[in-house]
């Protein structure tokens, strides 16, 4: 099939994963596939239908790709992900520029899809069960810089936390079996990945539907063998099911950097249940407690909600005390989105909007201090870094300024350490840095790699 083909990925990197399949699902058809949007014949754009904001920018989206019709190559226009999974007939009726959808489940029905269009059908529409998908072994083509990738460990969720739609989307939780899993990160690290990504929707659960068991630890250790990944990052654990053998596994093993992504959403018991979470605020402070009693280096970034329905100012000052007492070292706020379909937006006392969204700005304001302080005490330290790339124009003669990534900074959501070296590097090496600087969310460092001649 001699068809030029442009992806447009958004929302969250679960979403990436999915593209990566249909871009290699399309290449082995004979597709070739575009870096220029304005080259292509067909774009997909795999949408993000989580809140308000993630579907404005993917309708916004759509919409700007639909006028490569008249200016560029453009012949069809592809919405797939959870945008199209939950207004597919809604897209078509308001956005006609877009040819078809393909919805959660159907991701393997792409290059079919693109057949039909190619051939002038218009209108397609692939919407199996997401449960129906397939979770088997699956080559694919990175979308991510070649030195890091996502190991998606299982699809869908059961939670069912009242504000969120996802559930509805991506359907309920599979997990993925090992071997699948482990093949492809093996083909990661063939292909020149050092650090991978563990996620799901939530990782601590894997394996749970099989037999009521947590098998995340039994995974991590087998993941730490695969020769040539360097570092391993464990991204969405829920509070609840961080196990202390998780704890333990995540201390003992070299490969597993002492970081953990932990979703909390709020503290206040009241809300908590509201939401349909399944943790309370003495489980979170212990189990805060027992990742850095048993792993001091540890690094915790989280996530809140603030004005969800009847949220209090009690509750919410409640919420800013928690924070102060935590000490996140990475903190992430969501004003509260109403979204339809779900038990919250059905819930008395909304928040208004202007309320919702002062409280964010202050919870982060607060984050912006304690991140600052907690960058701070890391002057001096020495870490190892991740080379993401060379700054260009900065540093001295003989030197250069490198961005980088040290165990506490995940990828496209935390910071940098800006690293001055004369040693020249590639993206994806490693080195040792002296932190010698330190902002709010960036750190300075010097290189320690360094051979002076006398």
């Amino acid at each position: 099939m001699n068809t030029r083909i442009a992806f447009v990925s958004l929302g969250c990197d679960k979403n990436t994963v999915d593209s990566e399949i249909m871009i290699e699902l399309l290449a082995e058809a004979g597709c070739e596939i575009v870096k220029d949007d304005a080259e292509a014949d067909v774009i997909v754009v795999n949408t993000c239908g989580f809140i308000q904001d993630a579907k404005e920018e993917s309708i916004n989206t759509l919409i700007e790709m639909g006028r490569l019709k008249e200016e560029g190559h453009l012949k069809a226009l592809v919405a797939a992900g959870c945008l199209a999974e939950r207004y597919a007939r809604e897209i078509f009726e308001d956005l006609p520029e877009v040819d078809a959808v393909i919805g959660t489940g159907s991701y393997e029905s792409i290059v079919e899809v693109v057949e039909r269009l190619v051939k002038g059908e218009h209108h397609v529409r692939m919407l199996e069960k997401p449960a129906a998908r397939s979770l088997g072994y699956r080559k694919r083509v990175l979308c991510t810089p070649g030195y890091y990738g996502y190991a998606k460990i299982a699809e869908g969720c059961d939670n069912r936390c009242t504000y969120c739609v996802i559930p509805n989307l991506r359907g309920p939780y599979r997990s993925r079996l090992p071997e699948d899993i482990l093949q492809e990160a093996r083909d990661m690290a063939e292909q020149g990945v050092r650090e991978l990504m563990v996620i799901a929707q939530d990782i601590t659960k894997y394996g749970k539907d099989w037999d009521g068991q947590y098998h995340l630890p039994e995974l991590l250790h087998r993941l730490a063998e695969v020769e040539g990944i360097e570092w391993i990052r464990l991204l969405y654990a829920y509070p609840e099911d961080i196990t202390p053998e998780l704890i333990e596994t995540i201390a003992s093993e070299p490969k597993i950097v002492p970081y953990v992504d932990m979703p909390i959403q709020h503290c206040s018991d009241r809300i908590l249940k509201r939401m349909g979470r399944h943790h309370t605020r003495q489980k979170l402070v212990e189990v805060i407690g027992a990742l850095r009693e048993r792993i001091p280096q540890i690094a915790i970034r989280t996530t809140l909600i603030t004005g969800f329905p009847g949220e209090t100012e009690e509750e919410f000052r409640e919420m800013c005390d928690f924070v102060q007492e935590m000490r996140f070292d990475r903190l992430g706020v969501f004003a509260y989105s109403q979204e339809e379909d779900t038990p919250a937006a059905r819930m008395p006392d909304q928040i208004p909007e202007e309320v919702k969204q002062a409280r964010k700005d202050e919870l982060m304001a607060l984050q912006q201090q304690i991140s600052a302080e907690k960058s701070s005490e890391l002057v001096g330290e020495e870490l190892d870094v991740l080379i993401e790339g060379l700054i260009p124009g900065e540093g001295d003669d003989g030197t250069y300024v490198y961005s980088a990534r040290t165990y506490r900074d995940a990828p496209d959501i935390d910071g940098f350490l800006f690293l001055s070296s004369p040693n020249v590097y590639m993206s994806g090496d490693f080195t040792r840095a002296e932190v010698v600087g330190a902002y709010e969310y960036d750190l300075m460092g010097v290189d320690l790699n360094v051979e002076y001649s006398e």
